[in-house]
């Protein structure tokens, strides 16, 4: 194992060999630059994924909402309990399933929605600018295929 100064990178290390590692340390990166973009008090990172879906699947319930994005079911009720009080999204009545609610973005949804949805593009274009285009599309596609086949497996 090379050593060197511990600011330097050193590939040949046990922990910059670890996929864990390094999608962590990605994770964080991402996080913290999306936290700077758009302000925690104006949408937190899950709660911005949340009414994402419901923007572009309306009427989705709550449970289909939980599965697709990995949540427990007690931690989405605390986000949508909180975009509801914002105004920012409705629960409704699914006919024939009483138990069930689907979630609605509101014209407030919508628009708040737009907003944040321009401030996160363009700090994703600055995250990626290291990287052309075609590599950009790379990582999104192995990220992708990664993540696919193993939500495949869990599903099974």
């Amino acid at each position: 194992m090379v050593k060197a100064h511990p600011a330097l990178l050193v590939e040949e290390s046990d922990i910059e060999c670890l996929l864990g590692y390094n999608l962590k340390r990605a994770y964080m990166i991402v996080r913290d630059d999306y936290r700077k973009q758009v302000e925690q008090s104006v949408l937190s990172p899950r709660a911005f994924s949340v009414l994402t879906l419901i923007v572009e699947s309306s009427g989705l319930t709550q449970s289909a909402v939980a599965r697709q994005l990995g949540i427990e079911r007690s931690g989405l009720v605390a986000i949508i309990d909180d975009l509801e009080a914002r105004g920012l999204a409705e629960r409704r009545a699914v006919p024939g399933d009483r138990r069930a609610q689907a979630l609605m973005a509101t014209e407030a949804g919508h628009d708040l929605h737009a907003q944040i949805l321009a401030r996160v593009h363009a700090h994703e274009r600055a995250l990626l600018a290291s990287l052309d285009p075609a590599e950009q599309a790379q990582l999104l596609t192995l990220l992708r295929k990664f993540r696919s086949a193993h939500e495949r497996d869990e599903a099974q």
